[in-house]
C-alpha cells in the first residue's frame, strides 16, 4: 500500500481531518482550535476542497499551516463543478494553491466521476502536475471500484499511479466493504474514508432531538432517511453507555478498525463536538466489540450473490 509521508518524511497519522466546516458553521477562531487539538492528538493529515464553503475552507487551513507545513499532508479536490477536464481540474487547483498559499500540495482529488467526461484527459492533467511538481500524490474520490481500476489502468500507462480513494464508509453505509475497501487493499491504494459519524447520525444527537444536517439538508436526510438506520444509531447510542464511552468514539473507532485499515476523516464544527472522534485514537477495540458493533447493521452481501460462499 502507499506509504503517505509529509514533505518532511514523516509518515501520515492514522486518521485524518476533513476541513469541510471551516469558514462555514466553524469561524476562524472554532477552526484554529479544532486544527490545534488535531496537531495536538498528532493528526497532520489534513483534507479540503475547492468548493468547500467557497474557498474559505481552503483560505483558513493555508493561514495555520505556518512553520509546521512541511510536517503536514495537505489534500484537496477539484472538478466537483465544472467537469473533470484537465483544464478545468489544473484551474481550480492554481486556484486552491493560491488559497492554501502554497507552491506544492501533497494529494490532489478528482471530487467525483464525471460520466460526461474523459477519465483519460483528467488522469493526463493530474500525471502533468504530479510531474511537474506540483502534487505528490493523485486522489479520487465518489467512485465505483470499476471506475477506479480504468484510471488505474489509464495512470499505469503514464507512468504514475493513483495513490489515494475516498469513500463513504461508516456503520450505516457499508458498500465499501464489498469492493471498494478489498480492491484498495490489493491495488495498495490508501483508502480516506469520509463521513464515520453518518452526517452526525452515529452520534446520538438527533436521537436526543438536536439539529443538524440530517435536518438541515435534504440530500443527508435522503442518505441517512432509512428507518432500520435510525435503529442502529439508538443501539449504538445504548452500547456505548454501557460501555462508558461516547457513541461518536465507537463509531469511528469501528471505521478504523476494518481488516483492511482504512484512513478515517473525522471532522466536526467545535473542539468540544471533535473530542469524541479524537478519542478514537486511542480506544481500544477488541474483537468482540467490533464484531458487536458490526451486527447493528446488514453487512453487504458479495458482489457476485453468491451468499452460500461466504458462511
Amino acid at each position: 500500500m502507499t506509504q503517505l509521508q509529509t514533505l518532511d518524511g514523516s509518515p501520515a497519522s492514522r486518521f485524518a481531518f476533513g476541513t469541510m466546516q471551516f469558514g462555514g458553521k466553524a469561524d476562524e477562531t472554532a477552526s484554529r482550535a479544532m486544527f490545534d487539538a488535531c496537531g495536538a492528538a498528532g493528526i497532520n493529515h489534513f483534507d479540503t476542497a475547492y468548493v468547500y464553503t467557497d474557498g474559505a475552507s481552503e483560505t483558513l487551513l493555508g493561514r495555520m499551516l505556518g512553520p509546521d507545513r512541511d510536517r503536514l499532508l495537505i489534500a484537496t479536490k477539484a472538478g466537483y463543478i465544472g467537469g473533470n477536464s484537465a483544464t478545468n481540474m489544473a484551474a481550480q487547483f492554481d486556484t486552491s494553491r493560491q488559497r492554501l498559499g502554497l507552491d506544492v500540495v501533497d494529494v490532489l482529488y478528482l471530487h467525483h466521476y464525471d460520466p460526461a467526461g474523459d477519465l483519460r484527459d483528467t488522469i493526463e492533467g493530474l500525471a502533468r502536475l504530479k510531474e511537474a511538481g506540483k502534487i505528490r500524490y493523485i486522489g479520487l474520490s465518489n467512485m465505483a471500484a470499476w471506475q477506479v481500476m480504468k484510471a488505474v489502468f489509464i495512470a499505469g500507462q503514464m507512468g504514475v499511479t493513483i495513490d489515494l480513494l475516498q469513500p463513504m464508509y461508516n456503520l450505516v453505509k457499508r458498500q465499501a466493504e464489498v469492493e471498494i475497501l478489498p480492491m484498495c487493499a490489493d491495488q495498495g491504494i490508501v483508502a480516506a474514508t469520509y463521513s464515520p459519524l453518518g452526517g452526525g447520525l452515529l452520534t446520538g444527537k438527533y436521537a436526543r432531538g438536536d439539529g443538524g444536517r440530517l435536518k438541515d439538508d435534504r440530500r443527508y436526510a435522503k442518505r441517512y432517511g432509512q428507518g432500520w438506520m435510525g435503529d442502529s444509531a439508538a443501539a449504538l447510542a445504548r452500547m456505548a453507555d454501557e460501555l462508558g464511552t461516547d457513541p461518536a468514539t465507537l463509531a469511528v473507532a469501528w471505521v478504523a478498525e476494518h481488516p483492511t485499515n482504512p484512513v478515517p476523516i473525522i471532522s466536526a464544527r467545535s473542539t468540544d463536538q471533535l473530542a469524541p472522534s479524537l478519542a478514537a485514537l486511542t480506544y481500544a477495540m477488541t474483537p468482540e466489540v467490533y464484531a458487536r458493533l458490526s451486527a447493528l447493521s446488514p453487512t453487504p452481501p458479495p458482489a457476485t450473490d453468491r451468499t452460500e460462499e461466504t458462511a
